[in-house]
């Protein structure tokens, strides 16, 4: 009854309809019999009811993006029933997604389209239709489906906007150059979603290619490529579908750059440079040779390779300019005037790149056109030939040196030729004429000054006696080298050699190679090895025989005695100590040498070796020389101190206190004193002189009595501030002795003067016997008597041996008690506060 409002569109989705509403009816009809489960309904008041059957009864269609007007019907459900039901839908679309898409009229069961429905997310709509009686209990349940029609509104889509890709110029055609690729989202297998590619435009369009692509992407083209007349290439393709209604299309843009490659050869344009160079003279670029190239600079078909043709002693080379693609040629060895005045060369050029050409013969209209392609090293399969050029180089003539002919020359001779003596002469040649020239011989070297030349002849004659054992001669060769110098301006000079090879004559007697030895002491017999040697070689040389001289019989043997070395037996009866033996060594030929040996055999177990011993020794003695040039230092510094004392200013003598029974006299130092000896003659004071003393500050001369020294010591001694005082009374000292002037000073400074000389004396003889005990200490070495023979053999006595051990000055801080006392009665000791 809506057929007249709807427009032709309309009109035949409701043709569509019905014929698929009479499909569904049929289908229903048989799906009904055929069914054999029931669907069993419950009311509300979970009563059980007759039981129900369900079937799809209907199946409808919506066009997609459908312009409306909104709503409009899409059909309706009706069921015959003698009672009142209600119609009510669910699923997709109503309350699923897409919701409110769909209603339907509870009452007439019509269904109408509210809005659009998108195919690509949507194919199906699913729904359920119920019937309701006014009891809310379930007469009929229905499925229904609603087919989405798709439309063509989806154009194909190129994965890129742009698609960018470089080839080689020398790419042959019909080879893939890109394959693009497009998409339709409009239903699969639909004339909406199946499309054509095509290419648009090719920018720039060139006469010897043409692209074409194929319906998988592929593109490619037809003909040759070319650098020169295109570097790039723009190509538009087109994907456009197949719709009904309408046909979609979107374009893509392909950029095709193209890599230049070796299609032109380089032809040579000219040259600069000399081309001339001057004998003798290498490493020197005469020649630089210039070509052109139509391809693409810097590029390996830019680049040229050079290669010389007819130079069979590799005398020249040639390298490629980076910059300007220029040819260097370079004289790399010297070139002789004499030999040729010009050298003839071919040059020929190429690219590093292999050459490639493409030319179109014939284009046709299917299929690829018919084009001549060549490829491969110049003149090689039709590939044109390598340009050439010819250059001839021009050698100057120079002064030439001088030339030994020969430049070494060998002789050989005996040594100790005399002097005077004639050893060969050694010619030179001048290579510039064809006669011999003057030249001037003289001697280069000559490490020992053996020979003489003749500046003329060139002859060479001894002037020392010539040995073959001098420390220049190595593997019994002398080499002597000789200068001829021509008299061209410049002057040159020539160098020649004579190698002189010595004969070995036995002028060297053996010797040996160590003349001091060292042996352990003990009870059986010790070893030592001896070795010989002879600068002279076989056979003036060993094996050696050795021979012991002297009386050593029952002391000292050889065994062995011949050969290289010889092994020095001693016997249990030779004591420690030093030795010194005497022996005879003879070579292969009977020349001999009488040697010195010295034999040093000490006690191994007290140290590793007896070198180890005299080391200490020296050092002891060493340590000692020290100490007595030390001490008349120290003792000049005090009496020069003492001097300098004297002459300052005199200071008041510090008050006697005479309320103490002390003996003590006060001081303003707390540095305690040192009871020094004093010396006998010091000792005695004539008692008249102390009764005339009598001290300005009340002391009596009972209380300076009580201060005199008993038996040369005074009971206490005086502090060392009145050491510090005037010492100008010293001036008055004559051996040792106060002159009686000094008793006429008043009582204070007579007493302070004759305290300090008493300190002073006591003091320089204190060190003075330190130090001749220091000696005695460290004089510990071992004292070494003279043998006095064999003629009575006590080997009671020969066997006592006393061991040398290392002294230690460590050992002296842990000797235990009893040498703690020892030392303190040996040394002075000093009372300390």
């Amino acid at each position: 009854m809506h057929k007249a409002m709807l427009g032709q569109t309309q009109r035949l989705c409701l043709l569509r309809w019905i014929t698929m509403r009479a499909f569904a009816r049929i289908s229903a009809v048989l799906f009904v019999l055929s069914l054999n489960e029931p669907v069993l309904e419950a009311s509300s008041s979970n009563s059980h009811v007759r039981q129900k059957r369900a079937w799809i009864i209907d199946s409808f269609t919506i066009e997609e993006e459908h312009k409306g007007p909104f709503p409009y019907p899409l059909g309706n459900i009706s069921i015959q029933r003698d009672y009142f039901v209600h119609f009510i839908l669910h699923g997709k679309g109503v309350d699923e997604e897409p919701k409110n898409i769909l209603k339907i009229d509870p009452i007439t069961g019509l269904i109408t389209v509210h809005g659009k429905v998108d195919y690509e997310q949507y194919h199906v709509l699913k729904l359920t239709f119920e019937a309701r009686k006014s009891s809310s209990v379930v007469d009929t349940k229905l499925g229904v489906e609603i087919n989405i029609l798709d439309i063509n509104d989806h154009p194909p889509v190129f994965q890129k906007k742009v698609y960018e890709t470089t080839i080689d110029e020398s790419m042959t055609q019909g080879s893939n150059v890109l394959t693009v690729l497009a998409t339709d989202f409009d239903k699969p297998g639909t004339p909406n979603s199946t499309f054509q590619y095509k290419i648009l435009s090719v920018t720039p369009k060139t006469s010897d290619v043409e692209f074409f692509i194929e319906q998988n992407g592929k593109i490619s083209f037809k003909g040759c490529l070319d650098y020169e007349k295109a570097k790039t290439f723009n190509v538009l393709v087109e994907a456009k579908d197949n719709g009904e209604v309408v046909r979609l299309s979107s374009n893509t843009t392909v950029s095709i750059s193209l890599t230049d490659k070796n299609n032109h050869l380089p032809a040579f344009a000219g040259r600069t440079g000399p081309g001339r160079i001057n004998e003798r003279e290498s490493g020197v670029s005469i020649l630089r040779l210039h070509v052109t190239d139509k391809d693409s600079k810097n590029t390996l078909a830019w680049k040229a390779k050079y290669t010389i043709h007819g130079d069979k002693d590799n005398v020249f080379s040639i390298h490629t300019d980076p910059e300007t693609n220029d040819g260097i040629l370079v004289v790399e060895k010297p070139l002789d005037f004499e030999l040729a005045a010009s050298r003839n060369l071919t040059i020929s050029v190429e690219n590093e790149e292999p050459f490639f050409s493409c030319q179109v013969q014939k284009k046709t209209e299917t299929g690829l056109w018919e084009v001549l392609t060549r490829s491969g090293e110049a003149g090689q399969d039709g590939v044109p030939a390598a340009h050439t050029e010819a250059i001839t180089v021009f050698v100057d003539d120079v002064n030439d040196p001088p030339v030994f002919t020969p430049p070494v020359k060998i002789i050989m001779v005996e040594e100790n030729l005399e002097a005077g003596h004639m050893l060969a002469t050694l010619t030179a040649i001048d290579p510039d004429r064809t006669y011999n020239s003057e030249f001037v011989y003289k001697i280069a070297n000559d490490s020992d000054n053996w020979v003489t030349v003749n500046p003329k002849t060139g002859q060479i004659t001894t002037v020392k006696k010539l040995d073959r054992e001098s420390p220049y001669v190595v593997n019994n060769t002398y080499i002597v080298t000789l200068y001829a110098i021509d008299k061209g301006k410049p002057p040159l000079t020539g160098t020649g050699s004579l190698i002189i090879h010595l004969k070995d004559q036995n002028d060297n007697v053996p010797e040996l190679l160590q003349h001091a030895v060292d042996m352990c002491l003990s009870d059986g017999p010790t070893t030592v090895q001896i070795a010989a040697h002879d600068r002279d070689q076989d056979p003036f040389a060993g094996p050696y025989l050795f021979e012991l001289q002297g009386d050593v019989k029952g002391k000292w043997h050889l065994d062995p005695y011949h050969g290289e070395t010889a092994t020095l037996v001693r016997e249990k009866t030779v004591y420690a100590g030093p030795h010194q033996l005497q022996l005879k060594v003879y070579d292969t030929q009977g020349h001999n040498s009488l040697q010195n040996l010295s034999v040093t055999v000490c006690d191994c177990t007290a140290s590793p070796n007896c070198q180890l011993q005299r080391a200490v020794a020296s050092r002891v003695t060493k340590t000692a020389l020290g100490v007595i040039l030390m001490v008349p230092l120290m003792l000049l510094g005090i009496l020069l101190l003492a001097t300098f004392l004297s002459c300052k200013k005199e200071k008041s003598v510090m008050q006697v206190d005479h309320g103490t029974a002390e003996y003590l006299i006060s001081s303003n130092t707390e540095t305690p004193g040192t009871d020094c000896p004093i010396p006998n003659e010091l000792s005695q004071v004539h008692k008249d002189q102390v009764d005339q003393i009598v001290t300005s500050n009340g002391v009596t001369v009972q209380n300076i009595q009580r201060i005199q020294p008993v038996e040369g010591k005074f009971p206490q001694q005086p502090p060392r501030k009145i050491l510090r005082r005037s010492m100008s009374s010293t001036s008055h000292m004559k051996s040792g002795f106060y002159q009686s002037s000094a008793l006429r000073r008043s009582h204070s400074t007579s007493r302070e003067n004759y305290v300090k000389v008493i300190n002073l004396r006591s003091i320089l003889n204190q060190k003075i016997n330190s130090i001749q005990a220091h000696e005695e200490l460290l004089d510990d070495r071992p004292k070494v008597y003279s043998y006095e023979g064999d003629e009575h053999n006590h080997c009671q006595l020969d066997c006592i041996s006393i061991p040398d051990s290392e002294f230690t000055p460590d050992r002296l801080q842990d000797l235990g008690p009893r040498f703690n006392g020892l030392a303190a009665v040996s040394r002075p000791t000093y009372n300390s506060r």
